[in-house]
């Protein structure tokens, strides 16, 4: 005859101590308390399932009652009865409570409020707005570990259905990188975005209109010389092909970032497309053109301000400036002056592919894989920048196209 199990009382469990070990105290019907040697009192409900012995915790005490812990006990006994395992309730219980939490909205809040410091603050608050505005009524309160890709594919339809098709690729890209954050926390499995890959229709691609052909770009560059306008567009025009950086990047230039004496423009990584700090070799007319403009504009922060001096120039006004001096749309833009100076200095002045690119603030690496530093190959790009601008005032006078000799040290 099985020995009988005196019922626990509240005041034998709130009196309880600890011991040196653990130990435990039956209630009867599978339920015990473990007395720890910290403290800890823990409710268990012991069972057999399958022909297997197993444990379900049910709280700590004082916060589950010992009346408490008995109805979670018979609760489970009633699942037994039935036939189900009360552990397995359990574990799928919490993980519906995770997935109710871990809704695509929180986890990509979650992946935004991760990264957004590496960004513009222009491109992080167009990236939330196109999530807000395109995805998260969709499909935000859903558990991400639910979504299919063809409930993702619809979100992306109704974007595309509005004609921009350019949005609805960007808007999948975004949505792959959220998904690759929730496989590399342990939320999903894989990166669903990667399967619609080609279920969008294609966008066409419009390259930014450059000048590339030599004698077309002498007639630019007397253009610029020509200028009537103001005299900050007209430096900018003037240092723009000779040193091609991106259009922000030649916006936001600032005197502090000039070094006269060693002929070099340090810009910041947070202003750069890659966050990686960019120094530009400076040639003698870019220095020229810099001593010149410090004149007007060197007692302000912007080496090229806009009407007033605490900000710098319009992103409108180098294009402007070429359309009042004729040049079309389809002919010349702001981030041409990077294309004329990467196909003349490869095709024309033969020079370094990886000069060039490196120049461009491209991602270059070295035969190991590694980025190359911002200080890679100075003394040859330094050589480069002033050949280039050597060879712009050679095109600007009308002088015969004809190849430079390849800077020393290339191969």
């Amino acid at each position: 005859m099985p020995k009988r199990i005196k019922p626990l009382t509240d005041t034998k469990v709130r009196n309880t101590k600890s011991q040196e070990r653990e130990y435990k105290l039956f209630d009867g019907g599978g339920l015990f308390l473990l007395v720890t040697p910290s403290g800890g009192k823990l409710w268990h409900f012991k069972f057999r399932f399958d022909g297997k012995e197993k444990k379900l915790a049910l709280g700590s005490y004082p916060a589950i009652s010992l009346l408490d812990a008995r109805q979670r006990r018979d609760e489970a006994r009633r699942q037994l009865a039935n036939g189900i395992d009360p552990g397995a309730v359990r574990k799928a219980q919490k993980q519906a409570n995770i997935q109710e939490t871990e809704t695509f909205e929180v986890i990509a809040r979650e992946w935004f409020n991760k990264f957004k410091h590496t960004w513009k603050e222009s491109h992080s608050t167009r990236v939330l707005s196109r999530l807000e505005q395109n995805v998260f009524p969709y499909i935000g309160k859903r558990p991400i570990i639910q979504i299919k890709a063809p409930e993702l594919l619809g979100v992306l339809r109704r974007i595309e259905a509005r004609g921009i098709l350019h949005s609805a690729h960007n808007i999948r890209g975004i949505c792959g990188q959220i998904f690759r954050y929730a496989v590399a926390t342990g939320r999903v499995e894989r990166d669903l975005s990667a399967d619609l890959r080609g279920a969008l229709s294609p966008v066409k691609t419009i390259n930014r209109a450059a000048i590339t052909d030599p004698i077309k770009a002498g007639e630019l560059l007397r253009a610029i010389d020509n200028y009537r306008g103001s005299f900050v567009v007209q430096s900018a025009l003037k240092f723009a092909p000779l040193t091609f950086v991106r259009p922000g990047e030649l916006r936001h230039a600032e005197w502090s970032e000039i070094d006269f004496e060693k002929a070099e423009w340090n810009i910041p990584a947070h202003k750069m497309k890659m966050k990686q700090a960019h120094l530009v070799p400076l040639s003698q007319q870019a220095i020229e053109i810099l001593t010149e403009l410090q004149k007007l504009t060197g007692e302000g922060r912007y080496v090229f301000p806009g009407r007033t001096s605490s900000r710098p120039m319009s992103d409108n006004a180098i294009l402007a400036a070429l359309r009042y001096m004729g040049f079309e749309k389809s002919e010349m833009s702001g981030h041409g002056f990077r294309a004329m100076a990467r196909t003349i200095l490869d095709e024309v002045l033969q020079i370094r592919p990886d000069y060039i690119e490196h120049q461009l603030a491209h991602a270059v690496r070295d035969p190991n894989g590694r980025a190359y530093n911002r200080t890679a190959h100075l003394n040859e790009r330094k050589r480069m920048m002033q050949t280039w601008a050597d060879y712009l005032d050679g095109l600007k006078v009308g002088a015969k196209v004809i190849p430079f000799k390849k800077i020393s040290g290339q191969g």
